[in-house]
């Protein structure tokens, strides 16, 4: 049966900054919905399948979405446990959520977002619009995870129970999908739960156990209003190496293994128990160019030689890892994707002639930086360059290493991984000491777009601007690999690295 909020009258507690904009939650007065009663089958709780999946990453050490970082939690929980206002699909396309609908003013500053009726959370609490507006409430004046993507917020009222009106002091072309991920999340009012081990969320699942740095085990949630989860019990193991993780797979502890990018579905693709799917992901393998003044790369020329000699088709075929070539900034599945395959096709003559640029004598050796998990194309790369006069020299260093030296300069060249709206505008922001005046103006034409249509427009004019100036030299997207036991199904297939719902899955 679910419980009734009780009807509440008055300003919600909050004067936040976020940046340089005052967020004000107007004061709220409304009936509340009430449900009838909801009966449940105690069979329900024990019936269908069960479903481990392995996943070769990190550990969480706490379930606290709001407040712990890194994009493990986002995978675990989202989708699964927690509900965002927007929903998001496989192909990254914008979805009704808890909100079926929602319009937008040809300003870009208001939206209007209509709630599904009769949702609860999963300890029976009525889901509505008190508790959309006490989550956005929360995340500001906690400064939770995802609290910059909410810029320009002015303004959130409920004027009824199904309604969520949000004001903006200033366009914001990213809200809606800020508003379906972590920022989005809706949370339960009432609710007093330890966010850290336990569940208070209106998904298909519920946690059922947690242990910190090994395993989460979901239960299938009875009350959930929407269709329910396939399996009744879900549990996620965590190993920390590809080898503890195929072996798992092997003897039959999971019956799902989520890779990361850098693991080999090979062990797999030749027997006739598994089924090995490749997806895309929004991950960017980047060679990176060093741009600042002390560089040979702060030269067009020199990029360009770069962007001509690298051969994308060759070096995509070749990485167990690689789902599709790549061009410029911005990945398929990304908003504001185009294709720029016809910037820089792969023509080594041409490049060795932009080399020739900088005279007879020797350039010098090309400082390489390569971590560990893209060695072999690293060395695929050098192989490549071997008859120009550009002298790689490679070394390997680690994830932290490797980003201070970036950040440093210390570096020619350097195999990096782009991802999420910060790395979006890196060509717009100095990163690799990069600087286009027409890519800072197409980047900031977008972030001031009123409209979806104008912002992925402006998001193709910057991506043309920074690949036709060989702003960096992009390699591939980054697949996202699963595999299955044969009797498995529902699972997703793009995009597992950062979301993985698994509402779907389950044995035959």
């Amino acid at each position: 049966m679910s419980r009734h909020k009780q009807q509440t009258s008055g300003p919600i507690r909050g004067l936040a900054f976020l940046g340089a904009a005052v967020v004000l939650f107007a004061a709220i007065g409304v009936g509340w919905a009430h449900f009838g009663r909801h009966s449940v089958d105690a069979t329900l709780l024990h019936s269908g399948s069960e479903v481990t999946v392995g996943l070769d990453a990190p550990a969480p050490q706490s379930l606290d979405i709001r407040t712990v970082a890194g994009k493990e939690l986002d995978q675990a929980l989202i989708g699964n446990v927690y509900e965002t206002l927007v929903g998001r699909d496989q192909n990254n396309k914008l979805v009704p959520s808890i909100a079926k609908s929602w319009d937008v003013s040809k300003d870009g500053l208001n939206y209007t977002f209509t709630l599904n009726p009769d949702m609860r959370f999963a300890n029976g609490d009525a889901l509505d619009s008190t508790d959309v507006v006490y989550s956005l409430q929360q995340i500001i004046n906690n400064n939770y995870v995802g609290a910059e993507e909410l810029t320009g917020l002015q303004a959130v009222k409920n004027p009824n129970t199904s309604t969520v009106q949000i004001n903006l002091s200033s366009p914001n072309p990213r809200l809606l999908r800020a508003l379906s991920s972590r920022a989005g999340i809706v949370y339960d009012s009432t609710s007093k739960v330890n966010y850290a081990k336990q569940s208070g969320g209106s998904g298909p699942f519920t946690v059922h156990s947690f242990t910190p740095g090994n395993s989460i085990v979901f239960a299938r949630n009875p009350l959930y209003w929407k269709q329910q989860a396939a399996a009744s019990q879900m549990t996620m193991r965590y190993f920390d190496s590809e080898e503890k993780l195929n072996k798992a797979m092997q003897d039959g502890q999971i019956q799902l293994a989520v890779l990361k990018p850098s693991d080999s579905p090979k062990p797999f693709t030749n027997s006739k128990k598994y089924s090995v799917s490749k997806g895309l992901t929004t991950s960017k393998v980047t060679l990176a160019l060093n741009n600042n003044t002390n560089s040979i790369f702060s030269d067009q020329r020199a990029r360009a030689a770069v962007r001509y000699i690298l051969d994308n088709e060759a070096i995509t075929k070749a990485q167990p890892n690689a789902a599709t070539v790549l061009n410029g900034p911005i990945s398929p599945l990304e908003p504001g994707y185009d294709d720029l395959s016809v910037m820089f096709p792969h023509n080594l003559d041409e490049g060795k002639n932009d080399i020739n640029y900088f005279g007879p004598t020797y350039i010098g050796d090309v400082t390489f930086l390569v971590p560990p998990e893209y060695a072999t194309l690293g060395q695929q790369i050098v192989e490549q360059f071997k008859t120009t006069r550009f002298n790689l020299v490679m070394q390997e260093v680690d994830d932290g290493t490797l980003s201070q030296r970036i950040a440093n300069g210390d570096y020619k060249m350097a195999i990096t991984t782009m991802q999420g709206p910060d790395d979006l505008g890196a060509f717009a922001n100095n990163k690799f000491g990069y600087q286009n005046s027409q890519a800072q103006q197409d980047y900031h034409n977008a972030l001031a777009s009123p409209n979806d249509i104008d912002y992925q427009q402006n998001l193709r004019n910057y991506a043309k601007t920074v690949s036709a100036d060989a702003g960096s030299a992009w390699l591939y997207t980054a697949s996202s690999m699963v595999v299955a036991d044969n009797n498995v199904t529902g699972y997703p297939r793009n995009m597992t690295d950062e979301y993985l719902p698994l509402r779907d899955v389950r044995t035959r």
